[in-house]
């Protein structure tokens, strides 16, 4: 475990259903090599949570998503230490096509949910969380995105 930054570090991902399983990526970055996460990534200075996920979406995937829930609000510290706030959803494929990130995606897969709760079933990045998003999903603890209010303009 590294030691506690003082960065805080804001995060939206996405859980994409379909037929009830979940795309996983397999995920070739600097900071996490060959581990599986959901599309993800970080919000940007002035941009929409909502607009991040589908935008971190299409990045790493290729495809558009129509956002449909969210588990909810993750807090805790990466393994690079950072304090990171995770902002997770549910969405829906509504266009575009299985094109993965070049150099930072490797692979990818459709997985049950439940499959995320086994040990050691995939090298998963932030293992905890993944599993505490797994569980909100498999019990179909999902809230309205009606949570989220619109962002204020200046």
């Amino acid at each position: 475990m590294a030691m506690i930054s003082s960065e805080k570090v804001l995060v939206a991902s996405v859980s994409i259903l379909r037929d009830g399983q979940v795309l996983l990526i397999q995920e070739n970055k600097p900071i996490a090599r060959n581990v599986w996460n959901f599309p993800s990534g970080r919000i940007e200075l002035g941009e929409d949570i909502q607009d991040a996920a589908r935008r971190e979406v299409k990045e790493e995937t290729g495809y558009e998503v129509r956002l449909t829930g969210t588990t909810g609000v993750y807090n805790f510290i990466s393994s690079a230490g950072n304090q990171v706030i995770l902002f997770h959803f549910t969405g829906e494929i509504v266009g575009g096509t299985l094109q993965l990130e070049e150099h930072v995606i490797t692979d990818s897969k459709w997985v049950k949910p439940s499959d995320l709760l086994v040990p050691g079933f995939l090298e998963l990045r932030e293992a905890k969380l993944m599993s505490q998003i797994a569980a909100n999903l498999v019990h179909a603890k999902l809230h309205s995105l009606a949570v989220f209010n619109a962002q204020l303009e200046k």
